[in-house]
């Protein structure tokens, strides 16, 4: 039994390689018809290449800037157990991969797009330059829900119409999927990078800067936000107290002219004296704390600002990608023959099947 499983396994082997054979044989036969489909393959690729536009890469780097609070966050901590807010950071709601996503988030690439720019002496919005870029102004042309339509930099994002809420979407969706790309380019760096790329330079470039621009002030407000609220409110309050202790000074010089000369047996007419001398020296010390919280709290706010340390910005001319002709070349006539090869493998196969 043995020695007719090792005879049977011969023959398997036998007719494998003959089966090969044959098959090598066979697409040795239409070398020519696989040779002519490689070389229009390889034309067809090198005629693809001259169309495609060359891709312009703007790369942008950033660094966040190290939070310690040092002598400042004990000074905070103080305050904070007697009852005071004085603000500070925003905590970590944009840091790490939350701050990648904010640079890729739809609302900062919108403001982006409405940024406005300076082209061939004209003030146009970014978005604008996008369409006139990928030649969408002249489709447009015939199409009277689209002839008008404009994107004016400055313009009120609430008041677009829902055709333009629509393009923005698809201009968003364009650059999203590859035209923009945000993160560190080593995961131990802290240093992220933002790459924008684009078939026009100066768009790339503008969008890459205008982009890191948009972000890095609702960056900056977010994270500044509590202590500029508080600063605000304390610089009302010092405000307030400085005026009701002026008003308490000139009380108590009126009052005491009013008791100039005053017979010494007459001491209740110099109650209203004593009383706005109390008023001062309440102020006084009232105004002195709030002048020290208001400090302290513009002290936070400059802490807090900036947040975003632009290291390298985009330097024409950019980095260029293009689609070249000796890439078209090969990969044209080589997928070219290996489609070919394919075909003319399934059809030898089912026409043996056929048989």
């Amino acid at each position: 039994m043995d020695n007719k499983t090792i005879a049977n396994d011969e023959i398997s082997l036998k007719e494998l390689i003959h089966k090969a054979t044959e098959w090598c044989d066979y697409l040795l036969s239409k070398w020519k018809f696989i040779v002519l489909a490689g070389l229009i393959g390889a034309a067809l690729g090198i005629a693809y290449s001259y169309t495609q536009k060359p891709i312009y890469k703007a790369t942008l780097s950033f660094a966040l800037e190290d939070e310690k609070g040092g002598g400042l966050g004990g000074a905070l901590g103080l305050a904070s157990s007697f009852g005071l807010d004085l603000g500070g950071s925003g905590g970590g709601i944009f840091t790490g991969s939350n701050l990648t996503e904010l640079f890729k988030s739809r609302a900062m690439v919108e403001k982006t797009l409405l940024s406005p720019v300076i082209v061939n002496g004209k003030i146009i919005s970014l978005a604008e330059m996008y369409i006139q870029n990928n030649g969408w102004k002249k489709k447009w042309q015939n199409n009277q829900k689209f002839a008008s339509i404009q994107f004016l930099s400055g313009t009120n994002r609430k008041d677009f119409t829902r055709v333009q809420d629509s393009i923005l979407g698809v201009i968003y969706n364009n650059l999203s999927k590859s035209g923009l790309v945000v993160g560190p380019k080593d995961k131990k760096a802290s240093i992220i990078n933002i790459e924008v790329s684009a078939t026009n330079e100066l768009f790339s470039k503008y969008f890459c800067e205008a982009l890191a621009n948009e972000v890095g002030n609702f960056y900056i407000e977010t994270k500044s936000k509590k202590a500029r609220i508080n600063m605000t409110i304390l610089e009302r309050q010092v405000d307030s107290v400085r005026g009701e202790l002026n008003r308490s000074i000139t009380g108590v010089a009126v009052a005491n002219d009013n008791t100039f000369n005053l017979n010494p047996a007459m001491n209740v007419r110099r109650a209203p004296s004593s009383r706005r001398q109390v008023d001062v020296q309440a102020n006084t010390a009232i105004l002195t704390e709030l002048v020290k919280q208001s400090e302290m709290a513009k002290v936070t706010l400059r802490k807090d600002t900036p947040l975003i340390q632009v290291i390298d910005r985009p330097i024409l001319p950019l980095e260029k990608e293009r689609f070249g002709r000796a890439k078209g070349l090969i990969l044209g006539g080589f997928l070219a023959g290996f489609l070919t090869v394919l075909f003319l493998v399934i059809k030898r196969f089912f026409k043996e099947l056929s048989i």
